[in-house]
């Protein structure tokens, strides 16, 4: 989702950079390092759900609207 897999054009480096950097914003407790091994949506609202303390459902329900509209 976030990480990296090499042969990506600069605009698709950016744009993942950018939504790191909008993830964090998000989610402060989220590292660099930890948005860095995301591989999915559901890997994403696990780690959230976890690392917040809330619900599973709201966790879901809050990933779901963050990643709305974005192209990984």
């Amino acid at each position: 989702m976030f990480g990296f897999q090499g042969g990506e054009s600069a605009e698709t480096v950016a744009r993942k950079k950018g939504y790191m950097q909008s993830a964090q914003q998000r989610w402060s407790f989220l590292t660099t390092f930890d948005l860095s091994t995301i591989k999915t949506e559901a890997q994403l609202s696990s780690m959230v759900k976890e690392r917040s303390g809330i619900p599973e459902a709201q966790a879901k329900s809050d990933v779901q609207a963050w990643v709305e509209g974005k192209q990984f």
